[in-house]
C-alpha cells in the first residue's frame, strides 16, 4: 500500500498546500481531496516563469500590480476547484474544497484601516470572492479584525476556513462566532467550517522560549496543543448531528528540525479530519516505507502532559506567535506584488 494511501485509510483527508496545477493533478490521484493557497504559494508559481502569458494578457486589459495579483490567483484557485469538484459533489459539499485567502494586507499596520474598516473588508472580499464557487473556502485569520468577520460571513453561508490559530482561546472564539451566526441565521445545515491549527511553529516557539522543557515534552507541545483543540472540536459538534463536518486542519505539518523525520506532525495526527501538508513533506511521505494508523486520539503520558500544561503559558505563546504570524501573513504578499512587478519589467523589455 502506497504510504500516502494508508495516511488517508486510517482517517486522515489530505489537501495539498499548494495549488500548483501539476501538483494538484498528481496528488489528487494519491488521495488529495483539496488543497489550499496563500501568496507565499502564488509567488513561487509566477517565479517558475508559467503564467507569464496569463500576466501579460491581464495587463493587457488594464489591470494593475495588485489586480493582476488577485485575478490570477482567483483564476489558479479556480482550476484547483475543478479538479477537486467532484469530491465535493460526491460528498455532498462536505470536501473537495480550496482555500482561498483573503488580502493580508488588511492586517498590515501601514494600512492605517480601523478595526471597523478591517472587518468590513474582510467581509467585502470573502463575498466577492466566494460568488459562484461553491467549493472555495474563505480562509480568514484568527485576529481581531478575522474574527469579528466570521460572524457576519457565515451568516451569508460562505464556507470558512480559519487560520492562524494556535490557541484553544482562538479556536473557541473562532468557533463560537460562527455557531451563533449560523443558528441566527438558519443556516446550521448548510454550515461548512474549518479550524487551520498551525503545529510546527508551536514547537520552534518552545525550544527558542522553553529550553528548559525536558527531552520527553520539548518537541511534543505543537502536537499536544492539537490534539486538544481537534478533542475539543469533536466533542462540541457531536451532538449538533450536522449534515457537513466541522474539522480541524492540522497545518504547518513540515518538519523544522533536521533531525525530525519529514513525517513527524504526519504520524501523530494521522487518523481524523484533515491535514495540509507541503508538497515536499508529502513527497518524502511518499517515498517512504511509512505505513500510517490513528495516533491524533494518543496523548503522551500525564507527566508529560502536566509539565506542558504547568510551564507553557498558552498567551504567551499565541501573543509572540501571532506577531511572528501576521509578518509572515503580510510580507508574502508584498512580496507578491513586487515579483509580479518585476516579471512584467523583464517581459517589458524582453519585448523591445
Amino acid at each position: 500500500m502506497h504510504p500516502l494511501e494508508s495516511l488517508v485509510r486510517c482517517g486522515t483527508r489530505l489537501w495539498l498546500d499548494s495549488v500548483d496545477p501539476q501538483l494538484v493533478e498528481s496528488f489528487a490521484r494519491l488521495g488529495a481531496t483539496g488543497a489550499t493557497s496563500n501568496p507565499v504559494i502564488v509567488s513561487d508559481l509566477i517565479a517558475t516563469g508559467r503564467f507569464d502569458d496569463q500576466m501579460a494578457r491581464l495587463a493587457g486589459e488594464g489591470l494593475d500590480t495588485d489586480g493582476i495579483a488577485w485575478k490570477l490567483t482567483d483564476q489558479i484557485v479556480a482550476a484547483a476547484q475543478q479538479v477537486f469538484r467532484d469530491v465535493f459533489e460526491q460528498t455532498g459539499g462536505d470536501d473537495g474544497y480550496v482555500s482561498f485567502e483573503l488580502d493580508p494586507l488588511i492586517e498590515d499596520p501601514s494600512s492605517g484601516l480601523s478595526l471597523e474598516q478591517q472587518v468590513r473588508r474582510y467581509v467585502d472580499l470573502g463575498i466577492q470572492y466566494s460568488a459562484g464557487n461553491p467549493n472555495r473556502m474563505i480562509k480568514v485569520p484568527a485576529t481581531p479584525a478575522g474574527l469579528a468577520a466570521l460572524g457576519p460571513l457565515a451568516q451569508l453561508g460562505v464556507p470558512l476556513n480559519v487560520t492562524l490559530v494556535f490557541s484553544m482561546r482562538q479556536y473557541l472564539a473562532a468557533r463560537d462566532a460562527i455557531w451563533t451566526a449560523a443558528v441566527n441565521s438558519g443556516r446550521t445545515n448548510s454550515l461548512k467550517s474549518v479550524y487551520s491549527i498551525f503545529v510546527s511553529r508551536i514547537d520552534v516557539y518552545t525550544e527558542k522560549e522553553l529550553p528548559e522543557l525536558s527531552s520527553r515534552a520539548q518537541g511534543l507541545v505543537g502536537i499536544v496543543n492539537a490534539q486538544l483543540i481537534w478533542q475539543a472540536n469533536k466533542d462540541f459538534w457531536a451532538d449538533k448531528k450536522l449534515p457537513l463536518n466541522q474539522e480541524i486542519v492540522f497545518a504547518s505539518t513540515g518538519t523544522k528540525k533536521n533531525n525530525d523525520a519529514p513525517w513527524k506532525y504526519v504520524a501523530a495526527l494521522a487518523g481524523s479530519d484533515i491535514q495540509t501538508n507541503p508538497p515536499a513533506t508529502n513527497q518524502a511521505v511518499a517515498e517512504s516505507d511509512q505505513h500510517f494508523t490513528r495516533c491524533v486520539d494518543r496523548l503522551p503520558p500525564a507527566d508529560v502532559l502536566d509539565e506542558i500544561r504547568q510551564r507553557v503559558d498558552p498567551v504567551a505563546m499565541e501573543q509572540v506567535l501571532m506577531a511572528e504570524g501576521l509578518e509572515k501573513f503580510c510580507t508574502p504578499q508584498k512580496n507578491l506584488l513586487a515579483l509580479i512587478a518585476s516579471r512584467q519589467a523583464q517581459l517589458a523589455e524582453s519585448s523591445t
